[in-house]
């Protein structure tokens, strides 16, 4: 959260503001239960940075950057750290984008653009904390450039296109799990729905004795295979699906990679995934937009669309936001998190 002297108090204008709901769809048979609140961006004004490399400078001016956000979208973001809704979402509409090349043909091509995007979505992951990469991810770049490959078209992975991203907490499996992830749109698809599920919803549509059972520990998330570098799968250590409070909980979930470790467990999580069916939301991201995720309030995925490799394809930017770099200290090169798994 914010540790600057910037009000976490909304002011009246602020909050009316940010309780302007998100366009939302749902899947037919889905049922809407807490919409995404939004904060328009279009007063921010962001000047490309001399710099032209993702590192300590972009973040440092990142940093002070702060100060040129529109003040409704500082007040959500401050608001968003300090109470986040019940949607575990914030979506911020026109964002600047200025002049974009072609989309890329694969996330570490050479872009010929200047860093203004970049600069901005790093100005809104400092007022929510510290970006960091990971390793297997983009090679720890904290910027990364999403888009469809032909390699990955299947696969469930960011790049893919004609793949239904199942629902998950981002690296559940990670002892540094982000607390935030912040999606920023360049270039959209009509076909492509991000789609968000809040823990909040999911235990609204669960039996106690089911709620009960995801707050014990008797359950296991496997590692994904790209953080792997062809060692070994293993399952981590075992533990709740949901920590905390029923009011105040923390939800680590991977559709893919959870299971239970008894017959009670896994009908549990069977329980979890057809809740995800009924309450589930999606936001169809058009250029300018950022959304914002709570990663420990909603899981995500994403509808399947047709990538057309033609330059003109669904971009965007993501960022992974840690609280406190602190405590991966021993496990990170400057805010590259370096944890490796499957070494026994």
């Amino acid at each position: 959260p914010p540790t600057d002297n910037h009000t976490t108090l909304f002011s009246s204008a602020a909050s009316d503001v940010y309780k302007r709901q998100a366009l939302i769809t749902s899947r037919p048979n889905a049922t809407i239960l807490t919409a995404v609140p939004e904060v328009d961006a279009r007063d921010w004004t962001i000047t490309a940075p001399s710099t032209d490399e993702l590192g300590d400078d972009l973040v440092h001016l990142a940093t002070t950057g702060g100060r040129h956000l529109p003040v409704e979208v500082d007040h959500a973001l401050a608001h968003f750290a300090s109470n986040p809704p019940r949607s575990g979402a914030l979506l911020i509409r026109n964002v600047p984008l200025g002049a974009l090349p072609r989309t890329p043909e694969r996330p570490d091509a050479v872009v010929d653009k200047d860093l203004a995007t970049e600069l901005g979505l790093l100005t809104v992951s400092r007022r929510l904390g510290q970006p960091v990469g990971y390793v297997p991810e983009h090679g720890g770049r904290i910027v990364q450039n999403l888009v469809p490959t032909r390699s990955d078209t299947d696969r469930q992975t960011s790049t893919s296109s004609r793949s239904n991203l199942m629902f998950h907490t981002e690296t559940a499996f990670h002892p540094h799990r982000p607390r935030y992830l912040l999606l920023l749109c360049l270039r959209g698809d009509p076909s492509a729905h991000t789609t968000l599920a809040s823990v909040h919803d999911i235990m609204d549509h669960l039996p106690d004795d089911i709620v009960a059972t995801l707050f014990e520990p008797r359950f296991r998330t496997a590692v994904d295979v790209s953080f792997l570098a062809g060692r070994p799968n293993e399952f981590g250590p075992v533990r709740p699906v949901i920590t905390g409070t029923r009011a105040e909980p923390t939800f680590v979930f991977d559709a893919d990679l959870t299971v239970g470790i008894d017959g009670e467990a896994e009908d549990a999580l069977v329980a979890v995934r057809t809740a995800i069916e009924r309450v589930q939301t999606s936001v169809v991201l058009e250029p300018g937009d950022l959304l914002v995720i709570d990663n420990n309030v909603a899981v995500h995925g994403r509808s399947p669309f047709t990538a057309r490799f033609d330059g003109t394809d669904r971009w965007l930017q993501r960022a992974f936001v840690v609280a406190d770099l602190a405590p991966s200290a021993g496990e990170r090169d400057g805010r590259v998190i370096t944890t490796e798994f499957g070494r026994g």
